[in-house]
């Protein structure tokens, strides 16, 4: 397909499902892209079934004060959906009962929700392992509301993850926006100052690269030792992990990669960096993801594709974790981005 063809059919890819319907229906320069369905069938994983559910991943709304170009789930200041108070009081009753040891906050900025205070004082007495906040770290600084976050997350031990997509400004301010660079320095030492991210300490504090183009991300540990090398010296900023994510083709990224002409050759570097071995710790096989309207679903990536789990429960409040344990995963094309190289999830490489 043209250049000028694939551009006119961007102009149609503002829902979900016609954004699902190109990645599978696209006819391109050297034939149709293989289907993941038959790449995992011809290794032995499809269907693609969980093992056991461990993260319960709760998207609290798409509302951000950043609009970066790579975002999936096309968050910003004038999205309207953030989850309501009922459903956030399902969601709780779920950690208080479901067998996952992680509970995973995202969003958009989680941080926005009117409620998040309150809903992270509640799920923290129900005595969850690990429990992760996904910030964007410039929420910090946007607002004197949000200048004490540091000290809250510090009282409820709780493990941020942070967006950084390179240690130096003009990359970073490239993809998230002018002045994002300096802001995100100034949060990492707020977190610093108060033991998150030292060497000996249990404040976890991760940091997040997603490539800034059309690329795939280079060895995880590698960048981890160039982050803390780069941010160590020029601004004394310790953290405990690198988390290399590869920009899976939907939404704004999908958007870029068309516009940009980069859409095709992207695809078919995915394919061909395919890893079966990849496959077996995709984040699908151990993590529910529930939206902001409590729909549930594989991954974030499904949820923006508007893919509901493939069970008989739906919805959060008809949560039975046997009957999702049991289901099987909803798959497509951009699935080939979990599973490329060293493998993506919310936790980084998912192979050595």
């Amino acid at each position: 397909m043209s250049s000028k063809s694939l551009k006119a059919r961007n102009s149609n890819l503002s829902s979900a499902a016609n954004q699902l319907e190109f990645l599978n229906t696209g006819i391109f320069k050297e034939g149709n892209f293989p289907k993941f369905k038959d790449k995992i069938a011809a290794t032995g994983n499809y269907p693609l079934k969980p093992k056991k559910i461990e993260i319960l991943q709760i998207n609290l709304g798409y509302m951000c004060n950043q609009v970066c170009s790579h975002c999936h789930v096309d968050a910003g200041p004038d999205r309207k959906e953030i989850m309501s108070l009922e459903t956030m009081q399902q969601c709780l009753e779920v950690v208080k009962t479901t067998g996952a040891n992680t509970l995973d906050l995202t969003g958009g900025a989680p941080e926005m929700h009117p409620n998040f205070r309150w809903f992270v004082e509640e799920a923290a007495r129900a005595g969850i392992n690990d429990f992760i906040i996904r910030s964007n770290l410039t929420i910090i600084l946007a607002n004197k509301k949000y200048h004490d976050l540091p000290e809250f997350f510090k009282k409820h031990k709780v493990h941020v993850v942070s967006s950084l997509p390179f240690y130096k400004k003009e990359k970073t301010d490239k993809q998230r926006g002018s002045g994002v660079f300096d802001k995100s320095i100034k949060a990492l030492q707020m977190l610093n100052q108060i033991g998150y991210g030292r060497k000996e300490s249990h404040l976890k504090l991760d940091l997040v690269y997603n490539p800034a183009g059309a690329f795939l991300p280079t060895n995880q540990e590698a960048m981890e030792r160039d982050f803390k090398e780069a941010l160590k010296s020029d601004f004394d900023i310790d953290f405990h992990q690198l988390f290399a994510i590869t920009n899976l083709p939907i939404s704004r990224f999908l958007e870029y990669l068309i516009a940009s002409e980069n859409y095709e050759d992207y695809m078919y570097s995915l394919i061909q960096a395919y890893n079966p071995a990849a496959v077996e710790h995709v984040m699908c096989t151990n993590t529910i993801s529930v939206g902001w309207d409590g729909w549930l679903y594989d991954c974030d990536f499904n949820q923006m594709l508007e893919l509901k789990v493939n069970s008989k429960v739906k919805h959060i409040k008809d949560y039975n974790e046997d009957l999702l344990n049991n289901r099987e995963i909803l798959i497509s094309q951009h699935c080939y981005g979990c599973t490329a190289g060293a493998g993506s999830s919310c936790q980084g490489s998912v192979t050595k």
